[in-house]
C-alpha cells in the first residue's frame, strides 16, 4: 500500500519561509521520481518542482530561485524549502510520485 504523507504547511507572512516534508512508504523510494504540485482555489493543479532518482530537478518558472526540492533516500522523504513566499503561493500542496500516487495535501497560506 503506497502512502505519501505531507506535513509542514501553515500560515506565513509574505517574505517568510516554510519547509514541506513528504514521507513515503510502500514504494522503492530510491528509484522514484517525486515532486510537489499545488492547487489554488479555482485554478488547475500545477507542477511546482520535481526531483529524479539521480537528483536532477526542475521547477515551475514562478518558483525558480525561491523554492528548493530535495530528497533523503535514507528517510524515504522528499522536501520543499519555500523562501520569499508570496500571497500567490497560497494553495494546497500535494506530494506526487511518478506512478501517479498522491498525498492528501497540505495547506499553505501566505498572508499578512
Amino acid at each position: 500500500q503506497v502512502q505519501l504523507v505531507e506535513s509542514g504547511g501553515g500560515l506565513v507572512q509574505p517574505g517568510g519561509s516554510l519547509r514541506l516534508s513528504c514521507a513515503a512508504s510502500g514504494i522503492i523510494f530510491s528509484i522514484s521520481t517525486l515532486g510537489w504540485y499545488r492547487q489554488a482555489p479555482g485554478k488547475q493543479r500545477e507542477l511546482v518542482a520535481a526531483i529524479t532518482s539521480g537528483g536532477s530537478t526542475n521547477y515551475a518558472d514562478s518558483v525558480k530561485g525561491r523554492f528548493t526540492i530535495s530528497r533523503d533516500n535514507a528517510k524515504n522523504s522528499v522536501y520543499l524549502q519555500m523562501n520569499s513566499l508570496k500571497p500567490e503561493d497560497t494553495a494546497v500542496y500535494y506530494c506526487w510520485h511518478h506512478s501517479d500516487y498522491w498525498g492528501q495535501g497540505t495547506q499553505v497560506t501566505v498572508s499578512s
